[in-house]
């Protein structure tokens, strides 16, 4: 990340939130050789200390679940919207492109869950994106499958000692020149660029 002071948010509520409403994030760990990495979604909760918790579950017997049991140490990477930026857009165009995007990178420690503990996350993720009248709603899952589940996957918890973000926003440029980035983005008009615009806009 670039690790430059006007490119970091300092509201610790709008980071989490930030981590709320981009969940499906990277847990990445130390593997055998490489590091190894799973994409997953996760609650994200704060305690009455202030202390930030993320909560999901893995499959059981895979890379990442082998090197989460052996460090407990991992990474967690949020991403959310990002864009290409001209340099034409510029009021002074004759230097490099570059691109725009939001991030956090949340290091901590990950503990490993019993069969209890994975049975509240899969109802609760379950609950959170089915309708109680779906015909995947929790309760509609047989004990017999929802314990057949058990056996292959496992609950965790990472508590978060660590909180770095960038969010790269064009925070380097004059007035003007972030005007006109935030008109050619909402001209572009996909998700990714409107999203930066509306990002933009909220300090310009």
């Amino acid at each position: 990340m670039y690790k430059f002071d006007y490119y970091t948010e300092k509201d610790a509520a709008a980071i989490v939130n930030f981590m709320k409403e981009n969940s499906f994030a990277i847990v990445t760990a130390f593997g055998e050789n490489y590091p190894v990495a799973t994409h997953i979604p996760l609650e994200v909760t704060e305690d009455e200390a202030g202390r930030t918790f993320l909560s999901g579950h893995i499959m059981k017997k895979t890379d990442h679940h082998k090197a989460f049991e052996k460090n407990e140490n991992v990474l967690v990477i949020f991403n959310g919207p990002h864009a290409y930026i001209s340099a034409g857009w510029y009021t002074t165009p004759a230097i490099a492109s570059t691109w725009n995007y939001m991030t956090v990178h949340a290091k901590g420690k990950i503990t490993l869950l019993d069969d209890a503990a994975t049975y509240t996350a899969i109802k609760n993720i379950t609950n959170k994106y089915e309708a109680p009248a779906s015909a995947a709603a929790f309760d509609k899952m047989s004990d017999s499958y929802i314990q057949q589940m058990l056996k292959a996957i496992i609950a965790f918890k990472i508590e978060v000692f660590s909180l770095e973000n960038t969010f790269k926003l064009s925070q380097n440029r004059d007035k003007q020149s972030a005007q006109q980035i935030i008109k050619a983005l909402q001209q572009r008009g996909d998700d990714n660029s409107t999203m930066i615009a509306a990002e933009m806009m909220k300090r310009v």
